[in-house]
């Protein structure tokens, strides 16, 4: 009989727990006016032309291009940047984050989330997030920057052992 009791407690507990109310539009969007999420997103745009910028740099490999390559250059640039703005802007990104963050949380998980971000120190992770993922990126980067030749190595070996798995 205590079997039987414990097996109704326990599903009407995991019942309960997966009728949680899903977040609502209205809280999601406030949750991302006071998480800044359209100034975060204007920002990434932003680093996508350094990206661009560095990509282009990069595949230049030190040489000047002609007046006709820089015009070409510029062109690609433009477009690529125009394209990005277009496919990341605020009236199609908020939607799916909408979506995501109903999918993913409850009500009042967004509540709390709010109760938090709306605090002085909710403000400064907010403030301060960014600062620490580009530095936390450089760090990374500086973890992987041995790894380019290991990489290879294994490719390389691996490779070998194919060419031999095949005779």
């Amino acid at each position: 009989m205590n079997v039987l009791r414990n097996v109704l407690l326990a599903l009407l507990f995991s019942s309960t727990a997966a009728m949680a109310a899903p977040a609502s539009d209205g809280a999601v969007k406030q949750l991302m006016a006071v998480t800044h999420a359209q100034k975060l997103l204007d920002g990434m745009q932003a680093q996508f032309g350094t990206l661009v910028n560095n990509a282009i740099q990069q595949a230049l490999n030190g040489k000047v291009p002609t007046a006709r390559q820089q015009q070409a250059i510029d062109n690609m640039k433009s477009r690529t940047l125009s394209l990005m703005h277009d496919e990341l802007a605020w009236e199609k990104f908020e939607p799916m984050c909408v979506r995501l963050y109903k999918e993913t949380f409850t009500e009042e998980e967004v509540r709390g989330m709010l109760s938090f971000y709306k605090t002085p120190a909710g403000q400064a992770v907010i403030n301060k997030m960014p600062l620490l993922v580009q530095k936390t990126m450089v760090d990374v980067q500086g973890l992987l920057a041995g790894t380019a030749p290991k990489l290879q190595k294994i490719q390389e070996d691996f490779m070998s052992e194919m060419k031999v798995a095949d005779e």
